[in-house]
């Protein structure tokens, strides 16, 4: 993105790309929706993407691929062992973070699997401690033994703030658990870059340094999750005094002197697909070397395939180039801006990631065990086309009493994938939920009719608490006609 003024006074997102390739969508009548919603089971991940007019579910693996990405997937080394494609992309990794070992794995969530197996000790009161978990870390963590410990500041699970960096972890809580748990049953210290669950909220240098110097003090390992790195740059760079004009490599390698463990997805971070996981310690890295052939693949390319591997090694240098970094920030707070001047409840200051709307205010009249953030997305979807994603009860895993746990925050998230839709497009999608605001009072609650034990937000079954899909569809076929 850049700053270009308009002599409108308007404040334009302009974006610094141009689309070469273009894929059809498909935008389908409000009753055919309705029945692609109830054929998915009220869930917006069993949608089939054939359905969908807009699909803003995730960031993961749907960003646009530069054309030099694509132009580098062409040189790819098949080789099984040795191959050529990993080790350049091992020395701009190197080069971009400073550290010594690089370990590849087919995604982020495989990095989860390695570190917790390696360091989360199953003992009783044994934790990981985090500004805020995300769903598959959190399972891995408590498969492996362990529970998991959410300390990010106050400020963090509130709507509405004007705080900068509300991903930031609470340093008095911090220091409080470390003494309450003691040290020796603290597995290890996670920072999140950009709280994916509540807001996509990003993380202070002043912070990460604050966190750092608390570890080492403690011997406890410090973990960075890279995957929302990009945005996390961004905010570092517009919002952290003595960052503006600072290099972005030189925030990256600051930011991985202070950890000792670096992971990332590429479906997220480099706008490929794939991961990997970072460490200077040699024993460290001997250690979780002995998984990856068991989990992964070959220490060559561990689960990837050699044409994403050519293509992430130039998304990780676009990511440090700030006009791709901007991208989806300046467009997500454009979405929120929109949906603000309707009185629609989003989280402020926007973050990175997507805009996310606050289901507890938009569906007040729905309980929380009826699940209004899981029942907004498909109500958005039912309304628009648009494809979102629930973050909130629904992805907690139950109590061990089988229990809901409530989560603190039920946001409707509507990510924005790098490069993928137009400003008309993010306008539509602003313009159908202002609609649905309007209507709010007709959406209803949701109920399990098949709820796996384990992330059961990924293919979980529901059912409405009534007839309110159909009486909303009806509503917009009543107020927009014709139209689709």
């Amino acid at each position: 993105m850049s700053n270009v003024k308009f002599l409108s006074g308007e404040n334009i997102p302009l974006e610094m790309h141009k689309v070469r390739m273009v894929q059809r969508v498909n935008l389908l009548p409000v009753e055919d929706r309705l029945q692609r919603m109830e054929e998915a089971g009220f869930n917006t991940f069993l949608l089939k993407n054939r359905d969908v007019f807009m699909d803003m579910l995730t960031d993961s693996g749907v960003n646009a691929m530069s054309q030099n990405q694509y132009a580098a997937m062409m040189q790819a080394d098949d080789s099984y062992a040795g191959s050529e494609t990993f080790y350049k992309l091992e020395d701009v990794l190197k080069d971009m973070f400073g550290m010594k070992y690089f370990l590849p794995a087919h995604q982020g969530r495989a990095c989860e699997n390695i570190i917790s197996q390696i360091l989360v000790k199953p003992k009783p009161g044994s934790a990981a401690i985090m500004n805020y978990h995300f769903t598959t870390t959190k399972a891995h963590i408590t498969l492996n033994g362990g529970v998991v410990e959410e300390i990010v500041g106050d400020e963090g699970l509130k709507i509405s703030s004007k705080v900068p960096f509300k991903g930031d972890i609470d340093i008095d809580k911090l220091n409080a658990l470390i003494k309450r748990l003691g040290k020796e049953k603290i597995s290890f210290v996670r920072i999140e870059a950009g709280t994916n669950l509540i807001g996509g909220q990003p993380v202070s240098m002043k912070n990460m340094k604050e966190v750092s110097a608390i570890c080492r003090k403690e011997g406890i390992p410090l973990v960075y999750d890279a995957s929302l790195l990009g945005d996390n740059l961004y905010f570092i760079k517009q919002k952290e005094d003595g960052y503006l004009n600072a290099d972005l490599r030189d925030i990256t390698r600051e930011i991985a002197s202070l950890m000792d463990i670096v992971y990332f997805s590429a479906r997220k971070l480099g706008s490929a697909r794939g991961g990997g996981i970072l460490v200077s310690d040699d024993s460290l890295f001997l250690t979780m070397r002995e998984l990856v052939p068991l989990y992964e693949g070959f220490l060559t390319y561990g689960g990837m395939s050699v044409r994403e591997m050519e293509a992430l090694a130039v998304g990780l240098q676009e990511t440090l180039d700030f006009d791709v970094i901007s991208q989806t920030p300046i467009i997500v707070e454009a979405l929120c801006n929109e949906l603000i001047k309707k009185d629609i409840p989003v989280v402020t200051p926007p973050g990175g990631l997507g805009c996310h709307v606050d289901a507890k205010q938009f569906c007040s009249h729905i309980k929380q065990d009826m699940y209004p953030a899981g029942a907004l997305a498909s109500a958005i979807f039912i309304s628009s086309g648009v494809r979102v994603m629930e973050r909130g009860t629904l992805s907690e895993q139950r109590n061990e009493d089988g229990s809901n746990r409530f989560a603190e925050m039920e946001l409707a998230r509507i990510a924005v994938p790098r490069r993928v839709f137009t400003l008309s497009q993010v306008k539509y999608t602003a313009d159908r939920i202002n609609w649905l605001y309007e209507n709010r009072r007709l959406i209803g609650g949701l109920t399990f009719v098949e709820e796996p034990r384990v992330l059961r937000f990924f293919f979980g079954r529901l059912e409405p608490i009534g007839d309110w899909p159909t009486v909303l569809a009806k509503k917009f076929r009543e107020d927009f006609g014709d139209s689709l």
